[in-house]
């Protein structure tokens, strides 16, 4: 090779590990993590395969890199809803339907990301997306605790069940409008448990 020709040669490009976790993210929470396999990711990020398990370790370390960031920027905000001293019947329905907005805002990116994960066929990627999820679920069941010490457990699983329920419901496609009116009558009938003296 002459020196000119040494000159003119292109640099090598400098995967940026972080674009990556943001462009693998999007595909994770478009198609779930099953359905992307590793040539779609390597394809998509533009890099190969040993690239790719240098970079991240396996398709599972991508995965647990996209649900940290998942939770950083784009998951229920929970704690910003379940705040202390707020009623009870108030902070949840308010939670139901921030969910249901979030979860039905984008045409292709719906549901809940951990909530899917949590569903995936792959016993790896089931179990780091429970981790974050079991925390979600601890914190409202600790929040409700405050205000209903001997029902937050029934309390609690009415709650995450019915969350869990508009992300599967959003993924198969009902509109933002019919999810947010679902969210309303579960607002009303979490109201109504509150009356109640069993769940």
């Amino acid at each position: 090779m002459s020196d000119t020709e040494k000159t003119i040669k292109a640099p090598r490009r400098i995967f940026d590990r972080e674009s990556g976790v943001q462009t693998a993210k999007a595909l994770f929470h478009q198609h779930g993590y099953d359905a992307v396999g590793i040539t779609e990711l390597t394809k998509t990020l533009n890099i190969n395969p040993p690239s790719l398990y240098a970079a991240y370790g396996s398709k599972a370390g991508l995965f647990e890199r996209c649900l940290d960031l998942y939770v950083a920027e784009g998951n229920l905000p929970a704690d910003k809803i379940l705040t202390p001293g707020r009623p009870l019947d108030e902070a949840v329905a308010d939670l139901f339907m921030t969910a249901a907005c979030l979860y039905a805002r984008s045409p292709v990116q719906r549901g809940c990301l951990v909530a899917e994960g949590m569903r995936a066929d792959d016993p790896q990627a089931r179990e780091l997306a429970s981790r974050y999820g079991e925390a979600g679920i601890q914190f409202i069941r600790n929040y409700i605790r405050q205000y209903e010490p001997a029902r937050d457990r029934e309390l609690s699983d009415y709650v995450v069940t019915t969350l869990r329920g508009f992300s599967a419901a959003a993924v198969t496609g009902l509109s933002k409008a019919r999810l947010t009116a679902v969210a309303q009558l579960a607002g009303q009938a979490f109201s109504a448990l509150l009356t109640s003296k069993n769940v």
